[in-house]
Formats: C-alpha cells, sequence, structure tokens
C-alpha cells in the first residue's frame, strides 16, 4: 500500500523507536547515577521526548537542513510527483503553503472531533443528578476502577473512580478544542495569506513545514494522556492539582508545549511574509483584512506564547525534578503559575478570534455587495485588541488571593477592550445597511458568528467587573461567555471560511442544501446550549462538578443542554460528510464564485501549484463592490485590463 510510503508512516514508525530507545537510554542514565533502572514518569518521559524528535526526523522534517549541513544543494523549488497520486502529498512533508493549510485544517477539525465526543460522554453523564452513565460496568472493565493490572505500565487502574474520568474528559475536553482551535488558525494563515497578498508561497517554506508536522506528535501526545490516567486539572493545569495529577499530565504538559513550538514558528513566517512579500501596490492600507487580522494574530503568538511553554516547562521540572516552583508546603507560589499562565492564555484567546474576526470582515462586503465600512478603523482595531489583551489577564484571578489593589486596573483595561471590538461590530452593522444581501452557507455562517460573538461580548463584562464576578465565578455562566466567544469568535468563522474557499480548494461546489441543513441544525442548537450555561450558571451552578443536588432543579436544563450538545455534534458530521463527498462527487466550480475582487479568485480554481503565473499589481481598494470603474488589482500589470470584479 502506498500509505507505508508516506512520511506520516515513517514518522510514526519513527515515533514508536524513539520512544523505546529514548526509555531505555533514562534508564541506562539512572544506573550510572546509582538510581533503580525503573522509575515510571521520569522513563515514560523521557521516551515520549526522544519519540517527538524522532517523529520529526522519520517525517522527513529536517531532511533539506541536514542536507544543507553536510554542503549539498538544496532547491527551494516546489515540484511534484507525477507518478504519485496526489493524495499523498498531504501525508508527506511538502512545502506548499496550499497543502500546509490543508494538512493543518484537517488535523484541526480531527482534533475538534475529538474534542467534541469527549463532551459528549460527560454531557451524557450531566443529564442525571448522580454518577450514573460514567459509573456503568462497561466502563468499570474498561478501565479499571476496580484495583488490577490493567493501568498502561503502571500496574494500578487506568482510572481510579468515574470521578476522576469525567474530570480527565472534562479536561481533555477543552485543551483538545483549544489545540484544534490552534491549528485552525494555522490552517487559515497558511492557506490564504500568500495568495490575498499576491505571494507563491510563505517566507520560509521549510520552517513552515516543520511547523505543522511538530503539531502530530504534540496532538498524539496530548492524546495519550487518558492512556496514562488522565488528569484532573481543568484545562488550566493549576498546581498543586497538577502536582499530584497521574503522569497523563505530563503527556498534556508536554502535547501543549510541542504545539506552542509550531505556534512561534508560524507566527514568525506570518508576520515576515505579510511584511515582505505583499505584490506591487499592496500597501498595508490596501491589503486584505484578514492580513491584517492574520498579522496581530501572528504578533501575539510570537511575543506571548513563550510563556506557556515556560510554565509548562517548569511544571514538568518540578514533577520530575522536586524543583519547587509552586508547591506552598516547599516554598513555591502557586499564585505565580496563574500569572504566567493567565499572561499567555488571555491572549491567546484572541489569538483564537481575531482570525475568524477577520474572516466575518474579509466575507460581509462579498455577500452584501458593499464596501466594508470603516476600513482603516477595522484593520487598526485587531492591534488595539492584541495590544490592550497583554493588560487583561489578571481579571481570571480576582478571586485567587492576589493583591486586592491590583483588582481595579485590570478590571478597567478588561472593560477596555471592548472599544476595538466595539469597532467590528459597528462596521459589520454598517456594511450590512442596505447592502444587497445574499444568503449562501458562508454568508449565514457569518451571521451567526456575529450574533454568538455579541452574546459573548455583553457576558463578558460581568466576568470583568469585581463585584458580579465573584458571584459568578466557577460557575457555568463563565462556561457559556466562553463557549460562545468561541464558536462565535471561531468554530462559525471557520466554517463560512471552509464553505466559501472550498472552491478554491478543491475546484468543485459543495453541496448548498446540505450547508443549510447544517446552519439550521447547528445555529438554534448552539444558542439553546450557551444561554442554557449562563442560566445555569446564574442560578449556581457550579462548573466542573460531576453530580448535583437533583432538588435545586437543574435536571430538566441539563437534559435540555445535553440534547442540544448531540444536535451540534451531528450536525458537524453532516458537514464533513458534504465536505468529502463534494471533494470527490461535486459540481465544477467556475473560478470566481462569488465574483469577488480578491485576487485568489482571480486565478483558476482550484488554485495552481505557483499560484500566480506572473505578479499582479494593486491598483484600488479591495471592498469597492458596487462601484463602478474601480477595480482592485491588475492581472496582466504588461497592458492588458483589470479582471478583478466589482
Amino acid at each position: 500500500m502506498r500509505f507505508f510510503s508516506t512520511g506520516l508512516f515513517r514518522g510514526l514508525v519513527a515515533q514508536v523507536a524513539g520512544s523505546v530507545v529514548g526509555m531505555a537510554f533514562v534508564m541506562a542514565a539512572r544506573v550510572l547515577m546509582g538510581e533503580p533502572a525503573w522509575s515510571r514518569e521520569p522513563v515514560i518521559v523521557g521516551g515520549m521526548i526522544i519519540g517527538a524528535l524522532a517523529f520529526l526526523v522519520g517525517v522527513g522534517s529536517f531532511n533539506d537542513w541536514f542536507k544543507w549541513a553536510r554542503g549539498k544543494q538544496v532547491s527551494d523549488e516546489i515540484t511534484v510527483d507525477p507518478n504519485k497520486p496526489s493524495w499523498m502529498r498531504y501525508f508527506s512533508v511538502d512545502y506548499d503553503h496550499k497543502v500546509i493549510g490543508i494538512q493543518y485544517g484537517v488535523v484541526s477539525m480531527l482534533l475538534l472531533l475529538f474534542g467534541g465526543t469527549f463532551a459528549m460522554f460527560f454531557r451524557t453523564e450531566l443529564a442525571t443528578a448522580g454518577i450514573d452513565f460514567l459509573n456503568n460496568e462497561i466502563f468499570k472493565v474498561l478501565l479499571g476502577y476496580e484495583p488490577g493490572p490493567v493501568g498502561l505500565l503502571s500496574g494500578g487502574a487506568m482510572m481510579p473512580n468515574p470521578e476522576h474520568f469525567f474530570n480527565s474528559l472534562m479536561s481533555l475536553h477543552g485543551i483538545v478544542m483549544i489545540a484544534g482551535i490552534l491549528l485552525g488558525v494555522g490552517a487559515m494563515s497558511n492557506y490564504l495569506v500568500p495568495m490575498l497578498i499576491g505571494a507563491n508561497d510563505m517566507a520560509f517554506p521549510r520552517l513552515n513545514s516543520f511547523a505543522f508536522w511538530v503539531n502530530v506528535p504534540g496532538a498524539l501526545i496530548l492524546l495519550s494522556s487518558l492512556l496514562f490516567g488522565g488528569f484532573d486539572t481543568g484545562w488550566v493545569g493549576y498546581p498543586p492539582l497538577a502536582l499530584r495529577a497521574p503522569l497523563g499530565m505530563q503527556m498534556f504538559l508536554f502535547g501543549v508545549y510541542l504545539i506552542g513550538i509550531s505556534s512561534i514558528a508560524g507566527a514568525i513566517n506570518v508576520i515576515v511574509t505579510i511584511l515582505t512579500m505583499r505584490a506591487k501596490g499592496m500597501t498595508m492600507m490596501k491589503m486584505p483584512i484578514f492580513a491584517w487580522a492574520a498579522l496581530a494574530t501572528a504578533v501575539l503568538q510570537f511575543s506571548a506564547t513563550q510563556l506557556i511553554g515556560l510554565t509548562f516547562q517548569l511544571v514538568m521540572l518540578e514533577r520530575l525534578l522536586g524543583m519547587p516552583f509552586f508547591d506552598a508546603t516547599a516554598g513555591g507560589d502557586p499564585i505565580l503559575y496563574q500569572h504566567l499562565f493567565w499572561f499567555y492564555s488571555h491572549p491567546a484567546v484572541y489569538v483564537f478570534i481575531l482570525p475568524g474576526l477577520g474572516i466575518i470582515s474579509e466575507l460581509l462586503p462579498v455577500f452584501a455587495r458593499k464596501p466594508l465600512y470603516g476600513y482603516k478603523w477595522v484593520a487598526f482595531s485587531s492591534f488595539g485588541i492584541a495590544l490592550i489583551s497583554f493588560f487583561v489577564w489578571a481579571h481570571h484571578m480576582f478571586v485567587s488571593g492576589m493583591s486586592p489593589y491590583l483588582r481595579i486596573p485590570f478590571m478597567y483595561s478588561t472593560l477596555l477592550v471592548a472599544v476595538p471590538t466595539g469597532v467590528k461590530f459597528f462596521s459589520w452593522a454598517g456594511t450590512l445597511w442596505q447592502g444587497k444581501i445574499k444568503l449562501a452557507t458562508p454568508m449565514l455562517f457569518v451571521l451567526g458568528s456575529i450574533i454568538i460573538f455579541l452574546l459573548g461580548g455583553v457576558t463578558g463584562p460581568p466576568a470583568a467587573t469585581i463585584s458580579t464576578d465573584l458571584h459568578i465565578h466557577d460557575t457555568y455562566f463563565v462556561v457559556g461567555h466562553f463557549h460562545d466567544t468561541m464558536f462565535g469568535g471561531f468554530i462559525f468563522p471557520i466554517i463560512a471560511a471552509i464553505y466559501y474557499w472550498f472552491p478554491k480548494m478543491t475546484g468543485r461546489m459543495y453541496s448548498e442544501r446540505l450547508g443549510k441543513w447544517h446552519f439550521w441544525l447547528m445555529f438554534p442548537a448552539f444558542m439553546l446550549l450557551s444561554n442554557g450555561m449562563l442560566l445555569l450558571g446564574l442560578q449556581g451552578m457550579r462548573r466542573r462538578v460531576v453530580a448535583y443536588d437533583a432538588d435545586l432543579g437543574f435536571g430538566p436544563l441539563h437534559v435540555a443542554l445535553t440534547i442540544a450538545g448531540f444536535v451540534i455534534f451531528f450536525s458537524m458530521i453532516l458537514f464533513a460528510i458534504n465536505i468529502i463527498r463534494s471533494a470527490r462527487k461535486g459540481p465544477e466550480a467556475k473560478d470566481n464564485v462569488w465574483d469577488s475582487r480578491s485576487p485568489e479568485w482571480q486565478i483558476a480554481s482550484p488554485a495552481p501549484l505557483h499560484n500566480y503565473a506572473q505578479p499582479f499589481e494593486v491598483v484600488g481598494e479591495p471592498y469597492d463592490y458596487g462601484l463602478q470603474n474601480s477595480p482592485y488589482v491588475n492581472m496582466t500589470p504588461a497592458g492588458g485590463s483589470a479582471t478583478a470584479s466589482h
């Protein structure tokens, strides 16, 4: 089978072999130091680290760099082997930004599928007040609640009890969804940015490929945490729980660490590409708005991600070597972890949503057939959000015991982020006003994004204001607010982006009928889910609990939320069926399906290997829809006529 000759297969084999070699190396080192050869956590963690490196070697990420180090000639030309089927490119190292973007997108969707599946398990449990579903005989046997040699390399139970399993599913759901969203950001930036600015590839194609492939062992290690006892800390990984959690905690820490390396490397590429590779005439004020969003996002990723890597590294070292960074009983400070964690993790929220907001601003003018209202303000607002996001982290810590005098400035800075965000809402309203709106599937998801993100916005101030946050902190109100923000700021926009650029990626059209079924199942179900969470929080339902008092009346609403969750899950399965089937058998799409002015729609669909056969020139404004004699790009600068749509 051809799959066995792909880089992915070689990388997986190398990861298994590297893990075994790494474990053997650690055991040998322990013997030389006079320690017992076997100590479960350091031996397995050492094998995990070597295995991840071996994967990157096996998949071929370092091949060109190794050749360069040996003095061999390395070509920057992207070529395609005609003797291999095209699908093999997506399972091996490839330097084409479009292939890498789709690789990011597929892995992102797989992670979101895993994260959603975990949610279905614990949402089913929450449909009843007691611990019922996760405590049945099947889970007792599979997970070994009863003592016995069923744990992987542990000699004990894989899961000590159903409460721990629930907490592990809930924790893993959160971090896997976040990892999937982060890879989705990489998918959009990699696929779209070069084509939007007139480049044929990213500035550093090899670094771009490495940034994708390092996610694969990271994702596998993260998902393997369930096999090593899970972790019950929530997705935030707070000490002291993180110091006492099973070995699965280390898989969480190192898996996210690898994904963070990808985030930093990808950000470097986006920044350099946008600043140095724009088409002739494309000043910063004539860039497509998504390029502004991607640039602001990359600045956040490049400048903040180191903090989460350092923080998780400190927890790993404290567990492995006993360094007392966060253990209060040994002189450490658990509040320090929260400062380090949230200094990255709140800007990270905008890493997730800024590209989504860019998608909304990119698509609205196309389907409203009007110029984007307040283009310059929208462009600068992305950087305004990015800048302010560095000064708001401690609103997550109003109840943590930090110095009370810090609460006031962090409350004001948190509320201030509503100003540049509000600029975008006013722009969207102004763009829609009196527009000739076409309600195709991408536009439905864009409108759904605006409504849901608005709910995330109006439910944010209660969590930012000290007096109200003291009451709603750690309740389902916060869960509802966060889901509104993530779905409105990323999930709905990336679905809109996939539908919108699907003809460009495949040369085929998706099923509009299935697309609208997808929306009209997902949107009302999500509204029920998120608003139900908000209501539960106001009634006092705590988050991250597996059982609740039936007499409190939470049960009927939890049943409704569980049903809504399954409808969302089913709608995403419908989405996958639509995309997969249409990619194979959908009707051929014309080159400019949406009559867009954007440069990528002025070339063939699917886009050729080298995006633009010849450089083009920007001669107008990107969003002058409906204005006569106002071209944006001239695809034949030697003297031909402009080809952009109006």
